[in-house]
């Protein structure tokens, strides 16, 4: 009869699990509250063609835009960890670094998300909005980048 007892006992811590519901074991993942453009390079012409500017709450990030070969390139506004999920003003300008023309300039409200990487009841919590530069279309969503030329 001892066995028995002892069997789901085992089980049970081997599991993860307590009498009172399932313990999460947290991995140790950091992430930072930010608002981030990505783009694919070759989509801007050659090497560091155009610089681009992103502002987000009322604090900006720039860098140009990369090698063509490289899939995708990125810059990001970092936000207060305690910002929530709030709605935040992004603007972002593309300029031609040659002749000083813009080539894309637009903007948006980001709603921020919740997003936990290491799990849901482990810190930390970070609040994240991520678009897509994209020339002729401005600021879009990321959703279907492809990560190959």
């Amino acid at each position: 009869m001892r066995r028995l007892l002892l069997v789901p006992l085992l089980v049970a811590a081997l599991t993860g699990c307590s009498a009172f519901g399932r313990d999460e074991a947290c991995t140790q993942a950091d992430a930072e509250s930010r608002v981030s453009v990505v783009w694919r390079p070759a989509d801007f012409g050659g090497q560091d063609a155009v610089r681009i500017r992103l502002c987000a709450n009322g604090t900006c990030e720039e860098r140009t835009s990369g090698s063509p070969g490289d899939p995708v390139a990125s810059v990001s506004v970092r936000l207060p960890d305690d910002i929530g999920a709030a709605t935040v003003p992004v603007r972002l300008t593309v300029t031609s670094v040659a002749t000083g023309d813009k080539v894309i300039e637009d903007s948006a409200r980001a709603k921020l998300t919740e997003q936990r990487p290491n799990g849901r009841s482990c810190p930390p919590t970070a609040w994240t909005a991520t678009y897509r530069a994209q020339p002729g279309k401005g600021l879009t969503s990321p959703e279907g980048l492809k990560l190959q030329s």
